[in-house]
């Protein structure tokens, strides 16, 4: 393991994010018994108590099983871990990974056409006012960062209009997964965010209450740039 020793900034804190960490990393496998409170106390050089809590934390994200009087098992945190896991599982140690980022453009390409479906079907013409609006800040600027961030606000008031809390958090962890890396995706999402008469077409379908031909106006707008994405991570894997 490559467990370190904790600041005291926040150290329940950065316990949970060191054994989730090696967690992720493969460290810790799952149906291991994770090292004893004391044991980590003394590598991580915190209290018990700072263990405790974290371990607390684990066990209610379902990411470690506590039996009381026996040793704690790692859980199967793909099986078990939520949404929130996502950014992580997406750049561990800083660097991407290719498998989790496929899942997360096949996510984005197969979810957004069905927000888009229900927000015509209950979000009418407010959420379309809105769009119109983020469509008219999109044409205000020509930088492609700003654009991924305004195209996230479009999304964001998408699903708003979806009204669907389950759309409403899948939305919220593929948005924490993507943002890291939106520097280093501006040239591939390009064509996508300027692509402002492709925004106000689904807007327009929205304001009609017009369900199909929302839903094939937001394929029509994400599936060009994650065709494009899902070809590069192809070739970067063959590479490997």
């Amino acid at each position: 393991m490559a467990l370190r020793p904790v600041s005291r900034r926040s150290v329940p804190d950065e316990v949970f994010e060191q054994l989730l960490g090696e967690m992720v990393g493969g460290a810790l496998a799952a149906d291991e018994p994770l090292p004893s409170e004391r044991r980590l106390a003394e590598v991580l050089g915190v209290s018990r108590p700072a263990v405790r809590e974290a371990i607390q934390r684990m066990a209610q994200a379902g990411l470690v099983d506590v039996r009381h009087g026996d040793a704690t098992m790692v859980r199967d945190f793909r099986r078990r871990a939520g949404l929130d896991l996502l950014p992580r599982l997406l750049l561990p140690g800083g660097q991407l990974d290719l498998a989790v980022a496929r899942s997360v453009l096949e996510a984005r390409l197969h979810i957004g056409p069905k927000i888009a479906e229900l927000a015509a079907q209950r979000g009418g013409r407010d959420t379309a006012a809105a769009l119109d609006d983020t469509v008219k800040a999109m044409a205000g600027t020509e930088d492609p960062i700003v654009l991924q961030h305004r195209a996230l606000d479009y999304w964001d008031l998408v699903v708003d209009g979806a009204d669907s809390i389950v759309f409403r958090m899948m939305f919220n962890g593929l948005r924490l997964a993507y943002q890291p890396a939106i520097e280093a995706l501006a040239t591939v999402m390009a064509p996508e965010v300027g692509n402002l008469e492709a925004y106000r077409t689904l807007a327009n379908a929205i304001r009609a209450a017009d369900s199909p031909a929302a839903r094939d106006a937001a394929e029509e707008l994400l599936r060009p740039a994650t065709a494009q994405m899902l070809a590069a991570i192809d070739m970067l894997q063959e590479d490997r």
